[in-house]
């Protein structure tokens, strides 16, 4: 029997679209205070809100204990190992997901050409509203999408008054590129941070992606594209005004001043439940489903065709119960 508190269910969490976006932590330890998550440094104790978390970034120095990961595990929070400053990523824990409702959809619209297209398509009229990009290739939309880019970093250039060559740099060196570049680097890390933390709590595949394929992120890359326009090429531009007008533009943090600008901005425009809306739209069609289904603890067996029925139940005549699913 296993001791302890019992574990929450789905109904008990607050969902993706309620919480905080993310928290990055370094070099502390973590653990577990009663039903608290706890980080330690030498500074001393912190109780880390969890529960309100859509994903706990770890940076280098991090260390874990079991309770501490039973604690984030429970409460829904992704966890996600990343590199310094938080510009890589590695790994990532279990999410809160417990549906198969969309992953179902999304690996039905991406193993069919035609609908991997039209949601593609879609994808890029998101960008290009009021534009009929129906009858596009994707090496049109592509190129057309590459133009906006262009633009779009020139534009910022210009109202921030920040000087812009190209988007250049070393994922093996993030201090080489120069400081636009890396609030570049910083900012677009923390939206596919973001994003990967709310596919995952839907019960999407990361590494099924409609337009870039080949990585097991490949889907993260795709949803994030919809809004660096709007987010986090311009938060970038912006800390980079601000730095140069203090002149501070030599400063060596502008990796944790662009993570907690973009961390503001996720929570001002709720961007979590944006996203949640988004990926809905863009693979469930016009169907009616309701927000229950996506968090139903409820496992099933496949009987045939469209069928279901029930799991946990035996099914050789004798109507004793079978296995029990977790």
């Amino acid at each position: 029997m296993q001791s302890g508190m019992p574990p929450s269910t789905p109904k008990q969490l607050s969902r993706a679209t309620d919480r905080i976006s993310f928290l990055y932590l370094e070099h502390c330890t973590l653990g577990r205070d009663g039903g608290a998550l706890t980080a330690t440094d030498d500074n001393g104790v912190v109780h880390v809100p969890v529960a309100a978390l859509s994903v706990l970034l770890l940076g280098p120095g991090t260390r874990l204990t079991h309770q501490a990961v039973s604690v984030v595990s429970d409460s829904g929070c992704s966890l996600v190992w990343v590199g310094e400053e938080g510009v890589r990523y590695y790994a990532h824990g279990r999410s809160i997901a417990r549906s198969d409702r969309l992953l179902l959809k999304q690996a039905e619209k991406v193993s069919n050409t035609r609908s991997r297209l039209a949601v593609a398509r879609a994808m890029y009229d998101m960008r290009f509203p009021n534009e009929d990009t129906s009858k596009l290739t994707m090496q049109q939309l592509r190129g057309k999408e590459g133009a906006r880019v262009r633009r779009i970093y020139r534009e910022n250039s210009e109202e921030f008054g920040v000087d812009w060559n190209r988007r250049i740099y070393d994922p093996e060196d993030f201090l080489a590129g120069d400081p636009i570049n890396q609030a570049l680097s910083s900012a677009h890390t923390c939206l596919y941070g973001l994003c990967h933390s709310v596919i995952a709590a839907l019960g999407c595949s990361p590494g099924l992606g409609f337009v870039h394929t080949g990585h097991d992120r490949s889907f993260v890359y795709d949803i994030a594209d919809l809004y660096k326009a709007e987010i986090s090429i311009p938060v970038s531009f912006r800390i980079i005004a601000d730095l140069n007008e203090s002149g501070r533009a030599e400063i060596s943090d502008v990796s944790a001043i662009t993570r907690r600008a973009m961390r503001d901005e996720f929570r001002e425009l709720r961007l979590a439940e944006r996203i949640a809306a988004d990926l809905k739209t863009l693979l469930i069609d016009d169907e009616e489903i309701s927000s229950e289904e996506f968090w139903a603890d409820v496992v099933q067996l496949w009987d045939g065709g469209d069928k279901r029925v029930a799991g946990g139940t035996n099914y050789d005549g004798s109507g004793t119960t079978g296995h029990e699913t977790p």
